[in-house]
């Protein structure tokens, strides 16, 4: 039987998600949780499924999810290896924990409510966009 909503905590190794995301950065994990686009991942590598990866999910697709660095000089991401499919999503970052807290899974009428405002405010709530790339 299950209680609750499982919990875990990720380090961040690589630049991929730099400006949001450092190397070195504890992350908390909420494993199961529902993604929707915006939102960070944890997820397993397509081709290494024994590499666990954290993305920016940029959308829908068919067979998966669209994932994106928010690096944009980092291409190791859907650009690569495609879509991801869902067996392979762990679930969704919810705080970095260490070395700044940080909430990084704002609802969606935080994200409306900060559209507009100033970057660095929208960032320190969670509200970061992906790199604009054709999808």
């Amino acid at each position: 039987m299950r209680y609750g909503t499982p919990f875990g905590v990720a380090d961040i190794a690589g630049p991929s998600m730099r400006r949001l995301l450092s190397d070195g950065d504890r992350v908390l994990v909420r494993y199961g949780a529902p993604l929707r686009p915006g939102a960070i991942a944890l997820f397993r590598h397509p081709l290494q499924q024994n590499l666990l990866v954290v993305k920016r999910v940029a959308g829908r697709r068919p067979g998966g999810w669209w994932m994106l660095s928010d690096n944009p000089l980092v291409h190791t991401d859907s650009r690569e290896y495609g879509t991801v499919p869902d067996e392979l999503v762990l679930g969704r970052v919810l705080l970095r924990l260490a070395p700044r807290p940080a909430w990084l899974a704002p609802g969606r009428g935080l994200e409306r409510a900060l559209r507009g405002r100033p970057a660095w405010l929208a960032e320190r709530l969670g509200v970061s966009a992906p790199v604009e790339t054709e999808l």
